[in-house]
């Protein structure tokens, strides 16, 4: 398995990822590819992605997906362990994200549950949050010291 930045032509996997995954992919379009990060397996198929989307200060944390069959193994953690480290390189105050069934697997990771109310702008008008995940998902917030 191999981790590593995504190129234009990982953009149809990633949105197979992502809709097996059940994970929203209206957004996903070649501009946000420079921002992803692909774990992709010996045959070159994509079987894990991770994003970061630009907010300032602060950033978005989407779309962390790994296959079914690849659940359980480690590939989330590395994969948001690789992110997290661009991150911090990119001096982020804090990562933000949505989850709808993940929130334990990020709490794990030092994340932890903010009320919708309590972000910043900036991450409240993102389609993530307007329209593109459930009003039921959880927000949380890891914070970069």
């Amino acid at each position: 398995m191999k981790i590593r930045a995504a190129k234009d032509d990982d953009l149809v996997g990633i949105k197979s990822l992502l809709a097996t995954c059940d994970l929203p992919t209206e957004d996903v379009t070649t501009v946000l590819i420079p921002r992803f990060l692909v774990a992709v397996d010996d045959g070159a198929a994509t079987v894990g992605s991770v994003c970061l989307e630009h907010l300032g200060a602060d950033a978005l944390l989407r779309s962390l997906a790994v296959a079914l069959h690849l659940r359980a193994a480690g590939l989330g953690t590395s994969l948001l362990l690789a992110i997290e480290r661009e991150a911090r390189a990119m001096n982020y105050g804090s990562l933000w994200l949505l989850t709808a069934s993940a929130s334990q697997f990020f709490a794990n990771h030092g994340y932890s549950a903010v009320e919708r109310t309590d972000v910043p702008d900036k991450v409240r008008e993102t389609a993530q949050f307007v329209r593109l995940c459930p009003s039921t998902a959880v927000c949380m917030r890891k914070h970069f010291a």
